[in-house]
């Protein structure tokens, strides 16, 4: 088998679009799917603005018999993945079990089932709690629910880095593929928009306050103070390139570079890693940085950790050397879902040749940074995709157009 690995389908679940085709639109036309929360109360709250998937109706999506097992963000899980497969034009039941896995990110996992059944626990007593809790909250089990509803028996996991997440997943199934499977489903999948997940996310400090959606996610601008929080994600096919090619799929676009590093600890005196994880994810790939064509940011929404983002970009890139966006301002900062969201955002923008949009931000609020704020065409070949998870992590990926050879521009 060749050690490329490929993408060939694509499954979208995200606040400004269920399904690819909705997402994608949306995105280009710069519509957002943040507002006022919906799913529970959160007038009592300092915080109320979400990015909800709007539309998603289990029911319609899955058989009666997993609704009672599962959390909101496993079933929206379940739904992607299906949508991922048949984009890629795959059925399961016709590949070798064992030539398949699932490698899923989490940051949460089951919120809301948790805390309805916590709820039944002190309010009625033990005897009322579904023997489902015992996985639905597990960060796993969006990785073990698709896998046994495909038939996958594979090489898999789960990858737990907060935001950086989805990235980590797609290099972790990546490395299967390089091990000899031929196909793993990768990506993450976040639905924690419920009362005890609210306040979980609240109690990082990090959330706007916010009630204007248009002022409250506003990465690499002077006005920045927060972010949005929301649910959904992306699931992506991963295959060997000579396998895929073998089925005639059509490819997507190559996972061509990876790297991840963790910063120092506050006050130690160290300067962030960022930088490296770029440098690193480059060299993997094979390429310069005036090889890559445009760069989906992790926009954090917050003026120091924008500060560091934006010079590692100047550091790499030069000032203003690269398109920048953040897509993810039209549907906030999905934890797990985030990062792989963008490697879906970033692989239809080089199949259309366009850059999405960053909404709502200041022309000029970050003048080292080239920030794409109105749909740009461009010659899309070889994309960066950032993320950083709060603690510490930092990951960066590179994707490049179908048939495209290292350095080839």
């Amino acid at each position: 088998m060749s050690t490329r690995t490929v993408v060939t389908g694509i499954g979208v679940a995200a606040p400004n679009g269920l399904g690819t085709a909705d997402y994608w639109a949306a995105t280009v036309a710069g519509r957002s799917g943040i507002g006022p929360v919906s799913r529970f109360d959160a007038d009592s709250y300092p915080v109320g603005l979400a990015g909800e998937v709007p539309g998603f109706v289990a029911e319609d999506h899955l058989p009666g018999r997993l609704l009672p097992q599962t959390d909101r963000m496993t079933r929206i899980a379940l739904a992607v993945a299906d949508w991922a497969l048949a984009d890629a034009g795959i059925r399961p039941a016709d590949l070798p079990a064992y030539d398949m896995g699932v490698v899923t990110a989490s940051a949460s996992g089951g919120f809301e089932f948790g805390q309805k059944e916590l709820q039944a626990l002190w309010s009625k007593g033990s005897q009322y709690v579904s023997a489902y809790q015992s996985f639905a909250w597990f960060y796993a089990v969006n990785t073990g629910q698709i896998s046994i509803r495909n038939g996958m028996k594979g090489p898999s996991g789960v990858v737990v880095s907060d935001q950086a997440g989805g990235l980590d997943a797609l290099a972790q199934a990546r490395r299967h593929i390089r091990k000899g499977t031929p196909l793993i489903l990768s990506g993450g999948v976040d639905a924690s928009l419920c009362p005890w997940g609210w306040v979980a996310q609240m109690a990082g400090g990090r959330l706007s306050t916010t009630r204007d959606p248009d002022r409250a996610y506003l990465p690499f601008d002077a006005r920045a103070h927060g972010y949005v929080p929301g649910e959904g994600g992306a699931l992506l096919v991963l295959e060997d390139e000579a396998a895929a090619h073998r089925r005639g799929a059509r490819v997507l676009g190559e996972i061509a570079g990876y790297g991840a590093t963790f910063d120092p600890a506050p006050g130690s005196g160290r300067p962030p890693t960022l930088r490296t994880a770029i440098e690193t994810a480059l060299a993997d790939a094979g390429l310069a940085p005036g090889d890559i064509d445009a760069v989906f940011a992790d926009g954090a929404g917050l003026p120091a950790d924008d500060r560091v983002e934006a010079e590692a970009l100047t550091d790499v890139f030069g000032p203003s050397g690269v398109p920048v966006t953040v897509p993810k301002t039209m549907t906030g900062r999905l934890y797990s879902g985030a990062a792989s969201l963008d490697v879906a955002t970033a692989l239809l923008a080089v199949r259309d040749g366009v850059v999405p949009p960053t909404v709502n931000v200041e022309p000029g609020s970050t003048p080292e940074l080239d920030l794409v704020l109105e749909a740009r065409p461009a010659d899309l070949r070889s994309v960066l995709v950032l993320a950083r998870g709060h603690g510490g992590f930092n990951a960066a990926l590179v994707v490049r157009a179908p048939g495209t050879a290292e350095g080839e521009r």
